[in-house]
């Protein structure tokens, strides 16, 4: 693989550090800041509004603009971010700093992704595009891990602080480097004209089926995953730290999950692996919802997380299929928006639901919008990939 995609799949690595660390965080916060589940919903609802309204100005940025600049602005929001996080004790200050952490994916992964379309090869799309999922699984994962440890000794607070240096450190390698300067296209990027032929020629059929394939499918898994660890806390009676600890072991099997993933895009096609990840995910989410006993809590829930990673690979594959090569970062941002766009009311209105009845209704409620994901695709078609 070309040096260029490694750095931005190490990127990757690093901008997801952070990702699932407020959500693992959650029955912490509300004991620490004594707040309802509700409240205590928009650490995940209000920096994903934020990032929202990013995915469009930043999709512009990434056909613009060379990768470098961008993998390095959002290395350095991160890390900053990160630093300022480590220093709050007020709740409103620690929701705008997580919005300001939330900036960086962005920026990152719509210039990161239209990057790796135009570096791979069209056959060898899926398998990288598994690999750099990868690798986003190996920064989660270490994320959480850690989390886990300084929740144990000297509090969570320690673990932004920590990520802090190098990820910064990153930022300025990627800045320097001259292979990311360099190849900024990586190939010759078609011409068309602007205003509404430009957005027809990016609204296909094909790329409005998957946004509503992919609104569904956010819905679903946005809705269980957010609450996990409050649901292993309040429901089956875990520690704080076991909760964490379970949750952190997810993106270990997501590693491999991205990995599979890839390869079964490449070998059975992205809309037929879209569907058998998609299924088995929801199958292995209701196996969770039935379970007690620890050690099989912690088994279904790898599996899920197996399949939960295992899923991106043949949506972004499709992604770069369906998008004229030209505007691929927009039609990136476009994607990214839908599924922010869900991913910000998801976490308050599946509060609500909770509140209203009991956490446990959230997981067959995740599983319908998972399988209607599923049948949505596989009703209409989309344009094979170029």
């Amino acid at each position: 693989m070309e040096k260029p995609l490694w750095m931005i799949s190490t990127t990757h690595m690093f901008i997801e550090v952070y990702l699932l660390m407020q959500v693992a965080l959650i029955p912490v916060i509300i004991r620490e800041f004594e707040l309802s589940l509700l409240e205590a919903s928009l650490v995940a609802t209000v920096p994903n509004l934020v990032a929202l309204f990013l995915n469009i100005p930043s999709g512009f940025l990434a056909d613009r603009l060379s990768p470098n600049h961008l993998l390095f602005a959002s290395m350095i929001i991160e890390g900053i971010s990160g630093f300022l996080i480590s220093q709050t004790s007020n709740f409103g200050i620690l929701l705008i700093e997580l919005s300001l952490l939330k900036i960086s994916s962005p920026l990152y992964h719509i210039s990161g992704l239209s990057q790796i379309s135009r570096f791979a090869k069209p056959e060898k799309i899926g398998r990288v595009i598994g690999f750099h999922n990868a690798l986003g699984n190996v920064g989660a994962a270490a994320g959480l891990i850690s989390l886990t440890v300084f929740l144990a000794t000297v509090g969570w607070r320690w673990t932004y602080l920590f990520w802090s240096v190098p990820v910064v450190v990153w930022g300025l390698i990627v800045l320097a480097s001259p292979r990311l300067r360099s190849k900024q296209a990586g190939k010759t990027v078609e011409k068309h004209d602007g205003g509404l032929a430009r957005w027809a020629l990016l609204f296909s059929s094909g790329f409005v089926v998957l946004l509503a394939v992919v609104g569904l499918r956010e819905v679903g898994n946005t809705g269980s995953q957010t609450f996990m660890t409050t649901y292993f806390v309040e429901m089956r009676g875990l520690s704080e730290a076991m909760a964490s600890l379970i949750f952190g072991l997810g993106p270990f099997t997501g590693i491999a999950g991205s990995l599979i993933g890839g390869y079964l895009c490449e070998r059975t096609g992205a809309k037929n692996a879209f569907s058998l990840i998609t299924l088995a995910g929801a199958a292995s989410l209701l196996a969770l919802s039935l379970m007690s006993q620890l050690h099989l809590l912690a088994a279904i829930y790898l599996f899920y997380s197996f399949f939960g990673s295992a899923v991106w690979s043949p949506i972004n594959t499709i992604v770069a299929s369906v998008t004229p090569l030209s505007d691929r970062g927009l039609g990136y941002s476009v994607y990214f928006f839908m599924e922010g766009l869900l991913a910000s009311v998801t976490p308050t209105l599946a509060a609500g639901v909770i509140e209203l009845t009991n956490i446990w209704f959230i997981f067959p409620l995740s599983v319908i919008f998972l399988i209607a994901s599923v049948i949505v695709f596989h009703f209409l078609t989309y344009p094979k990939q170029r």
